[in-house]
């Protein structure tokens, strides 16, 4: 092979084909993959497992906020009630007021017989 060109193309094809061949052998095609990390997989099963349980958590926390709220309204309706009373009762003692009577006592007068 005398001819520059022919050996600088078989020159450059040596190189692509090593470089190729050294990609595809560090890549490692034909390795098994490796096991999960033990801690990833529990953290996974962590983080399930609180998300499972957030979701309870957040009924509970609705349920209770639901009977809150009617207790509430209950008692806003009763303390309603009293002071729509009281006002009523508060007009009427207004409206007419009680005169008091008069009340006449007679007591014997009081006597001092003592000297000092």
């Amino acid at each position: 092979m005398t001819d520059h060109v022919g050996r600088l193309y078989a020159l450059v094809a040596g190189v692509v084909v090593f470089l190729v061949a050294w990609a595809v052998v560090a890549a490692h095609p034909w390795s098994p993959r490796p096991a999960q990390d033990p801690r990833l997989v529990a953290l996974a099963a962590r983080q399930h497992r609180l998300q499972r349980e957030s979701v309870l958590v957040k009924r509970l926390v609705d349920r209770r906020w639901t009977s809150y709220r009617r207790a509430l309204a209950a008692r806003n309706a009763a303390a309603a009630k009293i002071t729509a009373r009281n006002s009523a009762l508060a007009a009427m003692a207004t409206a007419a007021p009680v005169q008091p009577t008069v009340r006449v006592v007679n007591l014997p007068p009081l006597v001092v017989t003592r000297t000092s």
